[in-house]
This record gives C-alpha cells, structure tokens and sequence, in this order.
C-alpha cells in the first residue's frame, strides 16, 4: 500500500493519516518530520536544507525529493508508505513519480479528503485555546462549561491569529491554487479517489477504509 493523502487545512488530515497509517502497518512519513531530522542529523542533503531555511528561501524541490528518496529506502516503509504533506506541486509529483517507477513501486492511491470551504472555515474559526493549558476547545463542537474560560485550568480561552476567518479563507485559497493542479495530474493517471470528510472521525475513517481496502492484498485475500 503505497498512499498520498491529500486535503485542505481543517478536513482532518492528520487524524486519518495516523490512524490509516496504524490499520495497514506502513508508516506516516510526513515531509516536515523528515526536514527536521535531516537538519537534526547534520545529514548532507540537511545540512543543504539548513543553508536555504537560514536564508528564508524555500528549500528546493531536488533537497526535499532527495530526503523523500531517501526516506523511502529505510526498513520500515519496504511494504508500503502514506505520505502526508508531499508532493505539494506537479514538479515534486513527477519527480515522486520517476523515483517510484525506477523503484518498480508505483503508487497505489490518492486519497482526497473532501470538505466544503463554509465547513472548514467554521471548524478552523470555533477553535479556541487555552492560554494556560493548551486545551483546545471548539465553540459549536465541544464548547466550554463558561464563555472565555478553560474547564481544565480556569484559563482564558483565546484565538490562534491563523484561525481568524480572513486568514483561514486565504490559506484555502492558497491550498486550492496550489493542489488544484496536483489533483488533476493524479486524475489524469486514474489514481485520485475521494472521501467525504463530514462526520465523526470514526466515521470519515470507515469511509476511507472502504476505498482503501480496494487497492490493499491482504483485504482481497
């Protein structure tokens, strides 16, 4: 099982990308923890990345391609993979694409968690956290005992600057002009699948499991 998981800011991603990952025993290998522990571990290709984050400039797609690769070959992820967060753009996917063919491990699946952008942007702006504790509470889902306040500590609730909706609405728009091509390259090769995302966690994840299980050996016997 070889998986990207795709979906905007608020539909949940994270979630499912644990859990789908436990379910078919392949690792969640998320670009951003692979960053880190290549800076971390002084390693060539992050000691490479560390000169551009030092920089400000975005570490180019050659580096981060290069540490996917090399993510890849550990161990763990020999029987399968889902990745969460790459590629983000069509160069990154057709460079993914060349490594995966030269490997004779092509892709299985591109699972696209769907939600409407009024449902993300109540998700995002309802969010408030603890100032004290950290709790995150969500003022239509799991709302507080008393308006402002933290059940846990008595904290002040407060809201994260990136959850206003003028910022949630342009890290949407963001997120659209930048996948939106990445979405049509993965229909083109008839490997993009869809999940409605609304609902419980227990329930988006059973519907993920449904289509997942299509492409997985071990469901088909």
């Amino acid at each position: 099982m070889r998986i990207i998981l795709l979906g905007p800011p608020g539909a949940g991603k994270g979630t499912q990308a644990v859990r789908i990952a436990e379910a078919y025993g392949i690792p969640h290998i998320s670009t951003g923890d692979i960053l880190r522990a290549n800076v971390k571990g002084g390693t060539p290709l992050g000691t490479e990345a560390k000169r551009y984050m030092d920089a400000g400039d975005l570490v180019p797609d050659d580096v981060i391609v290069g540490m996917v690769g090399d993510r890849l070959e550990q161990p763990d992820a020999t029987e399968g993979f889902l990745l969460d967060g790459f590629p983000r753009t069509v160069p990154q996917a057709r460079s993914l694409e060349d490594l995966l063919v030269e490997r004779e491990t092509p892709l299985s699946v591109v699972l696209r968690l769907s939600v409407a952008k009024d449902e993300v942007v109540q998700r995002l702006t309802g969010r408030r956290t603890c100032a004290d504790c950290g709790r995150i509470f969500h003022l239509v889902h799991d709302p507080p005992s008393e308006a402002h306040r933290c059940d846990e500590c008595g904290g002040e609730l407060q809201q994260r600057d990136d959850d206003r909706e003028d910022v949630v609405l342009n890290r949407l728009e963001v997120y659209a002009a930048q996948t939106e091509p990445l979405e049509h390259f993965y229909w083109e090769r008839g490997l993009l699948r869809d999940v409605e995302a609304v609902g419980s966690p227990d329930e988006v994840f059973a519907s993920a499991r449904a289509i997942l299980d299509e492409y997985d050996p071990a469901s088909r016997g």
